[in-house]
């Protein structure tokens, strides 16, 4: 007997095109044989809607997709999902959501009150991995190096900007500013000279009260994928991203444009550079208390050091995202990913595994 899947894209954050993307990747490569995939959206002003399977989920000739305002709507509550009066009968939801308001732990916390089992992190470790302030300190007392930067909070820099001012100039420039619960590197600018910097800060501050500013690493951007099989976490081997020249840091444009970016498979990199990169992609899995899956992102310093950037608890399904691709080199397929974390979800929930 197949089991229904809610497929949750969209969503208020900035990020809600991105989700729309994801989810169609995930539509187009789940295992109709086990799972009978239902599409739920949740527009940008919040509402949730029923969509019809045929709406594109792709970029068409440059546009992004989004969650449709005039579909059906969808009831979510502590009883579950229902459409038109109707009980739509889930069993598994995908949380596709990315940033804010999905990625956040609160879509989580919404699924625990229904008792309904849901792909990926719970509710604290989502919430910690999406707030970066919160999750270096915890990387760090794991003895997982971090980036070094400040907290800039919006009140604080009003008051304060010229005292902030001379603190990043401690860090050395260039810096990156970027929005301390943000994703897909929106809002994030590369800052040259402390002339840059008030736009830079407001530009972060557009998505997020708190900023980070954090010293630019000098070296290789790496990346690994965490998947867990059976309850345990499994590391993908590394990959190197190449940006292309038009850009000068791994940008959303970079990050979404195609052809803009590749990952090189596995990352040229020492062998026991690489095992120390899976090993520390595990570890911050662990150290956050991350569930189902996770991308973690480092830097590969010219000194040989291994930094990390970040940990995304919900990384990108599009047909550009490292994710699916990082695990196919390893040697399971994207179907068979899905079907590990659909498997897994309803494992944990069971208490099979625990969680």
């Amino acid at each position: 007997m197949t089991q229904r899947v809610a497929i949750i894209c969209g969503g208020r954050s900035s990020e809600h095109e991105i989700s729309c993307i994801s989810a169609g990747g995930v539509l187009a490569a789940i295992d109709r044989t086990a799972y009978e995939p239902i599409l739920i959206g949740i527009t940008k002003e919040g509402s949730w809607v029923l969509i019809p399977e045929d709406h594109t989920m792709a970029i068409v000739n440059g546009v992004l997709p989004s969650v449709p305002q005039n579909a059906p709507a969808v009831v979510v509550d502590v009883a579950g999902f229902s459409s038109g009066g109707k009980d739509l009968k889930i069993d598994i939801v995908f949380p596709l959501l990315h940033g804010p308001y999905g990625e956040d732990g609160t879509i989580q916390g919404l699924l625990e009150m229904a008792d309904m089992p849901y792909v990926g992190s719970g509710v604290l470790a989502s919430a910690v991995a999406m707030d970066k302030s919160f999750a270096k300190p915890i990387f760090a007392s794991h003895d997982i190096s971090t980036v070094p930067g400040i907290v800039v909070k919006e009140g604080v820099w009003k008051s304060s900007a010229a005292a902030i001012t001379k603190e990043i100039a401690g860090l050395g420039y260039p810096v990156f500013v970027k929005p301390a619960r943000g994703g897909s590197s929106r809002g994030t600018t590369k800052v040259k000279s402390a002339d840059q910097l008030p736009a830079a800060v407001a530009e972060a501050h557009r998505f997020d009260s708190k900023a980070m500013v954090e010293k630019a690493i000098v070296g290789s951007e790496i990346e690994c994928a965490v998947l867990e099989i059976d309850g345990a976490p499994q590391a993908s081997i590394a990959g190197m991203i190449h940006i292309d020249s038009r850009f000068e840091f791994y940008d959303f444009e970079a990050k979404y444009l195609d052809g803009a970016t590749s990952i090189e498979l596995p990352a040229p990199i020492d062998s026991a550079i690489a095992e120390k990169i899976r090993n520390s992609a595990i570890k911050a899995f662990l150290a956050l208390g991350c569930s189902g899956l996770a991308r973690v992102d480092f830097f590969l310093s010219e000194k040989g050091e291994v930094i990390i950037n970040e940990l995304n608890t919900m990384p990108g399904f599009t047909a550009t995202s490292v994710f699916p691709k990082m695990w196919a080199a390893t040697g399971i397929r994207y179907s068979e990913v899905i079907t590990h974390l659909l498997e897994g979800a309803q494992k944990r929930t069971n208490g099979v595994l625990g969680n």
